[in-house]
Order: C-alpha cells, then sequence, then structure tokens
C-alpha cells in the first residue's frame, strides 16, 4: 500500500484489480487447455487477497476467492483451496446473507474441499447445513436442493456410512426423477451415483444393471463421446470386475480408455484415471507384464501433467507399488511405498485416508519381503490411528484389523491372531453385512486361522458356509468362489487323513 495515496483511491483501484482477473478467468475450470491460464493469474489472484483486509472484500473478490479455492481442490491442494473458501464463506455471508444462494453455492464449495482433504468431520458437518439451509430457502425440489443432497449423500459414501449414504441417493434420484425427468444429465449422475453407492455397500449385484441402463441412457441422450458416457462405462467395468464377470470388464476399459485418448487427449485426469483402471484390471486377472508398463506409463504421465504433489500422482506410484510387490519384486516395490508415505504426510497429513492406506500398504509390502518386525508395527499403528480417525466401524478401520490379524497369523502368534479375527467377522456381519465380499474374506480367514491350529471343526463349516455364500453372490467362476471350493477341498482332505490318524484336537 502506497501511504501517499487516499484510501479511496487504493479501494477502487483493487476493486477495478478484482474485475479484471475476473474478466481475464478462463470459462472452465476442468479443461486441462485451461490450466496454464489458471496458474498464470493464480499469483495476482493471491496477491490481491494478501494486500487486502478480510472484512473490505467485494462481491467480485469474494467469487475470485471461491473460484480459486475450488480450482486448488480440483489440483489436488485442497488444504490450499480451504483458505480461500473459508475467506469467500466469510465474505458471502456478510455482503449476501447466510441465505442467498451463492453463499449457499460457497458455502458447498468449501465443503467439498474439507472433504477432499479428507477433513469428515468438518465436510459432512457443513453438506448437512447447507441442505438444510437449501430445503429451507429453495425448497425441496429446486435443482440446488438435490445437489446438496447428492453432495451430502457422497459425503456419507466416503465416510464408510452406506446405511446413511444409499437413503439418500435413493431419495435424489426418485426425486430426480419426478422432478427433472429421466433424460436430465443430473438424474442421469444420479443413478450413477447410486449404483456406485450399492458397490461400495457390497452390493454389486444391484449396481450391474443401473450402470448398464445409465450407459444406455447416456449414449442416447448425450451421444457416446460424452465424458460422462465415457465415465459410465469406466463405472460399468469396475462393477462388472466386482461381480467377477472378467471377461466383459478388460474390453469395457480397453474401450474406454481408447475413447478418451481420442477424445479428451492423452494428458485428461480421466485418460490418465482410465489408463490406471485397466492397468488395475490387467493385474486383477494375473496379467502383470502388461499392467506393470501401463502403471509405470501412468505415473511417467501423472508426474508432468500433475506435479509430484497431487494426490492422484500418490495414488498412480502407490499402484505401481503394489503392481511390483504382485510381481514378487519388493526391492523396487518397499521404497515406493515409503517415498509414498513420505509424500502423503507431507502433502496430506497424517490422519488423511490416503496417509492411513499408505502406512498399511507400506506394512504389507514389509510382510509380503518376510520383514514382520517392521510391518507389525505398522499394522499396528495403522490400525490405531483409523479407529481415532475414521471409527470402529468404517470399512478401512476394519481391513486394518484384519490385517494386523493375519501379520500375527505370519508371525505365529495364534493366540492374538484368531480373536481380532472373531471380532472382525462379528462386526463385518453387523456392519456391512453378511454378503458383502469382505464378510467373506473375514469368515475365510477366521476359517484359515482356525486350520493353522488345527481346529479343523470349526474351520470346515465355516469354509463350507464361505463357499456357499460365494456361489450364490459371485458365481462359480468368480477367483475367489474358486478358492473357497480348493479350501473346502484341503481341509476336508486333511480332516479325512486326521480321523484315520486318529489326531483330531486342535494345536492351540
Amino acid at each position: 500500500d502506497n501511504p501517499h495515496r487516499r484510501p479511496s483511491h487504493i479501494d477502487q483501484a483493487r476493486a477495478q484489480a478484482a474485475i479484471n482477473l475476473s474478466n481475464a478467468l478462463p470459462p472452465t475450470l476442468d479443461e486441462p487447455a485451461t490450466w496454464p491460464a489458471w496458474r498464470t493469474l493464480l499469483p495476482h489472484i493471491e496477491a490481491l487477497a494478501d494486500h487486502a483486509a478480510p472484512d473490505a472484500d467485494t462481491d467480485t473478490i469474494a467469487l475470485l476467492l471461491d473460484w480459486v479455492g475450488v480450482f486448488l481442490t480440483d489440483q489436488g491442494l485442497p488444504t490450499r483451496g480451504i483458505i480461500y473458501l473459508r475467506r469467500s464463506v466469510t465474505a458471502a455471508e456478510r455482503l449476501l446473507g447466510e441465505n442467498h444462494p451463492d453463499t449457499l453455492k460457497s458455502r458447498n464449495n468449501l465443503a467439498h474441499a474439507y472433504e477432499k482433504a479428507g477433513d469428515l468431520a468438518r465436510a459432512i458437518p457443513l453438506f448437512e447445513q447447507n441442505l438444510a439451509d437449501h430445503l429451507r430457502v429453495l425448497g425441496e425440489d429446486h435443482p440446488h436442493a438435490l445437489i446438496s443432497r447428492s453432495n451430502l449423500a457422497i459425503a456419507y459414501q466416503g465416510a464408510g456410512d452406506p446405511a446413511r449414504a444409499v437413503p439418500l441417493h435413493e431419495q435424489t434420484l426418485a426425486d430426480r426423477l419426478r422432478v427433472l425427468g429421466e433424460d436430465h444429465p443430473d438424474t442421469l449422475s444420479s443413478r450413477d451415483s447410486l449404483a456406485r453407492a450399492y458397490r461400495e455397500a457390497g452390493d454389486p449385484a444391484r449396481a450391474v444393471p443401473l450402470h448398464e441402463q445409465t450407459l444406455a441412457d447416456r449414449l442416447r441422450v448425450l451421444g457416446e463421446d460424452h465424458p460422462d458416457t465415457l465415465s459410465s462405462r469406466d463405472n460399468l467395468a469396475v462393477a462388472c470386475q466386482e461381480v467377477g464377470d472378467l471377461a466383459r470388464v478388460i474390453p469395457l476399459f480397453e474401450q474406454t480408455l481408447a475413447d478418451r485418448l481420442r477424445v479428451l487427449g492423452e494428458d485428461h485426469p480421466d485418460t490418465l484415471s482410465s489408463r490406471n483402471n485397466l492397468a488395475l484390471a490387467y493385474r486383477a486377472a494375473g496379467d502383470l507384464p502388461r499392467a506393470i508398463p501401463l502403471h509405470e506409463q501412468n505415473l511417467t504421465d501423472h508426474l508432468r501433467v500433475l506435479g509430484e504433489d497431487h494426490p492422484d500422482t500418490l495414488k498412480s506410484r502407490n499402484n505401481l507399488a503394489l503392481a511390483y510387490r504382485e510381481a514378487g519384486d519388493p526391492a523396487r516395490a518397499v521404497p515406493l511405498h515409503e517415498q509414498t508415505l513420505a509424500d502423503r504426510l507431507r502433502v496430506l497429513g497424517e490422519d488423511h485416508p490416503d496417509t492411513l492406506k499408505s502406512r498399511n500398504s507400506l506394512a504389507v509390502a514389509y510382510q509380503d519381503a518376510g520383514n514382520l518386525p517392521r510391518a507389525i508395527p505398522l499394522f499396528e499403528q495403522t490400525l490405531a490411528d483409523r479407529l481415532r480417525v475414521l471409527g470402529e466401524d468404517h470399512p478401512d478401520t476394519l481391513k486394518s484389523r484384519n490385517n494386523l490379524a493375519g501379520a500375527y497369523r505370519a508371525a505365529g502368534d495364534l493366540p492374538r491372531a484368531i480373536p481380532l479375527h472373531e471380532q472382525n467377522l462379528t462386526d463385518h456381519l453387523r456392519v456391512l453385512g453378511e454378503d458383502h465380499p469382505d464378510t467373506l474374506i473375514s469368515r475365510d480367514n477366521l476359517a484359515l486361522a482356525y486350520w493353522d491350529v488345527g481346529d479343523l471343526a470349526r474351520a470346515i463349516p465355516l469354509f463350507e458356509q464361505n463357499l456357499a455364500d460365494r456361489l450364490r453372490v459371485l458365481g462359480e467362476d468368480h477367483p475367489d468362489t474358486l478358492k473357497s471350493r480348493n479350501n473346502l477341498a484341503f481341509a476336508r482332505q486333511q480332516g479325512e487323513l486326521r480321523a484315520a490318524d486318529g489326531s483330531d484336537q486342535p494345536d492351540w
């Protein structure tokens, strides 16, 4: 600030600078071609904000801060985005009032940034408040109220709370069908979101028909090259993978990648996501020679396009490490997992769900490398952190308890492993239901632990139940069903041998 200029002149200059910057902004946030312009303008908007007191923000400055906050969040920098979005919300409340639609929109963007930062404890109450305000101010049928309900449902999903997410998605879809019609893009998005919620709730059999319907509708309404149509094909492939329909999975992912390369270009984030999903599908099919080069290319492209600190880049490095691990190459996997954990601690913080996933992945890598003394403390720390951050019923917490029990089992510490496996199965049944794939895995692991101590009287009935459930839920050709049939056959064979020997007592 120049002390020789009048305050009114300074205010006028700031107001004009805000207008000039607003006019210079690209028309969209989500096209990679516009990102260089956004990055060029970003320091100027930040300087404008830094040299003005928040209580002097105009409506134009508030709007600029909102756009910058959303841009930073979408670029994988939600912590920086939150700073500007908080200020934008404060200015909007002061200038427009708490109930103005633009204020509600800014508050929604702030909640979304908290969600992306992994701070669901702040995101969910904001989404809840925003929905209540939208219903009160605009009414339950207003498109913005329907968007607000959808966002809250997605946040519940992210918190591992399908019991609250699924009914909200179902209500939003019903309301959008009634208010907007079956062909409105928001209605199609709702059907897609509901299908994904069913998937995450462990009910992929209900998800697949919804994804198929959404893809057919988007092909008809939006055309084959629309980004939402391409996303629908991608989501259908994921659902097919979860129900074990592997014959459809890889062709769907291959088609989506080819279409995104043609329509969006090789550097678009959706194209990078498609290459990642195809690599994961090759991995699931056991085709590591095709998966690993794709993961390597994807990491290189993420580093070039999004930068080393973007959350998607960190995920890409994590996936490459997982592929090396599955290929039996711990010498390359462990350093990548260590680097990803260090980067996530620095960029996202110690309590972010992705950071907790990295610590878990590193522990698994240590275990696979035969380094249980380093693996077990990491598993213990991850379980403690997930209990504190996510709660005891979150699916990731249940996975942590399963992994810790598995590490105890691998270390021969069955007196500590078996009670954990028993607790985990009970919790899975209560939280996710008897048909969720993770519940079936939990039952299988408990049966294997009983088998390890020679308690076939308890192991075999669990194997039998799991095979029956997997046949019913996943089908006879799913890889997990084949594993169940194999486990049961070996357990029965061992039981028959023990009966012939007269030795049928457990070892613990």
